[in-house]
């Protein structure tokens, strides 16, 4: 999956919680909206108004959780893991576990991301 599928992919399904997500897909995305916060960032520095970082974390709060959720179900793990975050020193394993590769065979979660059929690419 390459950076448009997967932001394209990750903002058409926000709402779901459900099958599984490769690195890739996630990975991309999670490029994408810090890109958007840095843009945010930049954009609240230059105009003196702290509002754009807020709107764009706002607006990818919820397809971010999705996403995590897919990915953390493609190693075979709860999207709940996700709220280790609170804790500080969570951040690490769910980090790893984040950058883990997916489990080959079906889980809990759905079929294996190896047995989905992949777009032709050119």
């Amino acid at each position: 999956m390459n950076f448009g599928q997967s932001i394209s992919y990750c903002l058409s399904n926000y709402t779901n919680f459900e099958g599984r997500g490769s690195r890739p897909e996630y990975w991309w995305f999670v490029l994408f909206v810090y890109l958007l916060q840095f843009i945010g960032v930049v954009w609240d520095s230059v105009t003196g108004f702290p509002f754009m970082f807020w709107i764009v974390y706002i607006a990818f709060f919820i397809p971010s959780l999705s996403a995590g959720a897919r990915r953390l179900h493609d190693i075979g793990k709860s999207g709940w893991w996700q709220l280790l975050i609170i804790t500080i020193i969570g951040i690490i394993p769910l980090l790893i576990w984040l950058a883990t590769e997916g489990t080959k065979e079906n889980n809990s979660y759905g079929k294996s991301l190896n047995t989905r059929k992949q777009p032709l690419r050119n």
